[in-house]
């Protein structure tokens, strides 16, 4: 591990834990060197080999920071904290690498993370819905804010799609 500071190679590890339900390993390093201290967070590669089918029939590897940005832009200015976020990401996963194992549509990613976040904010949902659906125009974001204002939760559409047992 090269050092943020000075780059050398030589550090030790000074403390190590597990974080977001084990699937991170935390871990405090010291540089033999400059001795300045600096965390690196370690992440399982198993799911590096699942790739996402795009409408336009592109694949592309799955990547956890395109569904994190888009969460991030969606609430912002909204009442929903970092850690909230987080969860959502981490549920959205879970229930991904659940159903896929290689290739997973794009559409279920986003109907999956539109769910999630349509249960904490409403705002944020119709933020979020109005970018990866690609409204055509006003009249179909407002039928969807609509749906959102009048509709049940969990649309019938998604019903059991949150379901992990």
């Amino acid at each position: 591990m090269l050092c943020p500071y000075c780059g050398h190679d030589n550090d030790r590890v000074i403390d190590s834990r597990s974080c977001e339900g084990g699937k991170v390993t935390r871990r405090r390093r010291l540089c033999q060197e400059c001795n300045r201290r600096y965390t690196t967070y370690e992440r399982v590669e198993g799911f590096s080999n699942l790739r996402v089918a795009k409408t336009d029939g592109v694949r592309e590897p799955y990547q956890r920071e395109k569904i994190l940005t888009g969460l991030e832009k969606a609430c912002f200015k909204r009442p929903v904290s970092s850690e909230q976020i987080l969860n959502i990401v981490e549920k959205a996963e879970e229930i991904i690498f659940k159903q896929f194992e290689k290739d997973v549509p794009s559409r279920y990613i986003g109907d999956t993370v539109a769910g999630l976040l349509r249960e904490i904010d409403k705002i944020a949902y119709v933020r979020f819905a109005s970018v990866y659906r690609s409204f055509k125009d006003v009249g179909e974001l407002i039928n969807e804010a609509e749906g959102v204002r009048d509709g049940p939760l969990v649309g019938p559409e998604q019903k059991g799609l949150f379901e992990t047992d």
